[in-house]
């Protein structure tokens, strides 16, 4: 064999046996809860040799956990999985280091055991969550379809491992770009969703809202929101006011982020037929200075201005009618909430009239409460079947002035009814009315679509708006200005 005077190749070959280690090791622990003694103390070897803490290998360890005692490693977390820009040459050695804290956030995630799940380890899983999709480059709770950029860790509450200062999974994972989270591991999105429901659904969620401490350390998702509100018939006294304090928390926290996405857009166009204010803030210096340059006196290098223009401020607003159908069966859980926030938002607006409707095999008329989310949340009942012609009966008289009004339709449009349906959509597009039919209205844009209504709509000339819930509330600002 031939040497090799560097050691370079040697040293290589070292790096990626212990490279192929923790990933072994990584996998064993996915698929058996039991310790493979050889693989454990293997990968023991090899985080003390690379400087890293020994808890990154304990599985009952939280990511927050570990980052409190070892603050340094938070910035080595954050876009930790985001693919770099192809090098010459590749770094073995940050290749090994990369690996052992990519275990630790996947085999936190990932391996959640059976049993039931206390509050403190659903929080925990929570924050672990959020390291994951900062890994990622995303904000916590981008993936999951939750509130985005507000992720949260046990330390709210005091929940495990969280007391006190440190560093907690919340930004936007410092300084990389923004994925598209369409196309960035696509399918992991609805799998973190899926993880989350189930931890919930194996908590004892009653026994945990009805003791203040315990209720303390929830942190509100989307997939527990989905649960109280399936429950919340069968919660009284403390068990119903902690669930309820949840649901306005998670309502609110929300509400600040599409808020803000609507207030992004522009509001109506300037009418000119309004004359301006006469105020500084107001004052066109510009166009003032050009008009008047015929003033200008060059012995004394002075404008004389004999008249002052100002900006129009004042935009056309036509009252509008926003009327939106929400499907509230068990698919539709996370669009009933954003699209019940979304319509509160909107209902805030000048000159616009909203009206809400939610049905299943039933309809419900919820524009009474629709300035309160909260308020209509809590009246909703998910579950059961999907038959939009009920809807449909109490949305049409609601069209009185067809230009000035705009429906939008939130379903999977999987339904008893299909033909009946369409027929009365494609009359209200027909009438002059805006029609907005819907597939999805998540933070993430996941969704699925009936692929019969989906092809019908297109031919229609009003293709289904499936998505990322910010598509929506462009569509919505476009008509409304």
């Amino acid at each position: 064999m031939t040497d090799h005077p560097t050691g370079q190749p040697a040293l290589a070959d070292s790096d990626e046996n212990r490279r192929q280690v923790l990933y072994w090791r990584l996998l064993a622990r996915l698929f058996d809860p039991e310790e493979q003694a050889g693989l454990e103390s293997a990968s023991l070897a090899v985080v003390e040799d690379i400087g890293l803490p020994p808890a990154l290998l304990d599985p009952q360890s939280s990511v927050d956990a570990v980052v409190q005692r070892h603050p340094e490693l938070a910035a080595e977390f954050d876009g930790l999985m985001v693919p770099e820009p192809e090098e010459d040459g590749r770094d073995r050695a940050a290749e090994v280091r990369r690996a052992a804290l990519v275990s630790k956030v996947l085999l936190n995630v990932f391996a959640t055991g059976s049993g039931t799940v206390t509050a403190g380890q659903l929080a925990r899983w929570q924050s672990d969550a959020g390291w994951l999709e900062r890994a990622l480059g995303c904000a916590p709770g981008d993936l999951r379809g939750g509130r985005a950029g507000r992720g949260a860790g046990p330390g709210i509450g005091g929940g495990p491992g969280g007391a006190g200062g440190g560093v907690s999974p919340t930004g936007t994972g410092g300084g990389h770009p923004t994925p598209d989270l369409g196309t960035l591991v696509p399918a992991i999105g609805p799998e973190l969703g899926a993880l989350e429901a189930d931890l919930v659904k194996r908590m004892h969620l009653r026994e945990v809202l009805a003791d203040p401490r315990l209720a303390a350390q929830l942190t509100p998702s989307m997939s527990l929101i989905e649960q109280l509100l399936r429950d919340k018939n069968n919660l009284s006294g403390v068990a119903l006011a902690n669930a309820k304090a949840l649901i306005r928390r998670f309502v609110d926290e929300v509400a600040e982020v599409l808020r803000t996405q609507v207030e992004k857009a522009s509001v109506g166009a300037l009418d000119r037929s309004v004359p301006p204010k006469r105020t500084f803030r107001n004052l066109d210096l510009d166009r003032t200075i050009w008009k008047n340059l015929t003033n200008w006196d060059p012995e004394q290098e002075r404008l004389y201005v004999d008249r002052l223009y100002y900006r129009h401020t004042a935009r056309k607003t036509t009252p509008q009618r926003l009327i939106v159908v929400v499907d509230q069966s068990g698919s539709m859980v996370d669009s009933m909430v954003n699209c019940t926030i979304l319509a509160s938002i909107f209902a805030g607006l000048p000159k616009v009239d909203v009206h809400l409707i939610a049905y299943d095999t039933q309809a419900l008329d919820l524009t009474p409460w629709v300035s309160d989310p909260f308020e209509t949340l809590l009246r909703t009942n998910l579950g059961g079947g999907t038959d939009g012609t009920v809807a449909m009966a109490l949305a049409q008289p609601k069209i009185a002035e067809p230009r000035n009004t705009v429906v939008v339709w939130i379903s999977d449009f999987y339904e008893w009814r299909s033909e009946p349906l369409f027929e009365s959509m494609a009359a209200i597009h027909r009438s002059g009315a805006k029609f907005i039919p819907v597939g999805s209205v998540t933070s993430s844009g996941r969704g699925s679509v009936n692929p019969w209504f989906r092809e019908r709509f297109k031919d229609l000339g009003t293709p289904v708006v499936s998505g990322h819930i910010r598509k929506l509330v462009h569509e919505l600002k476009t008509f409304l200005a």
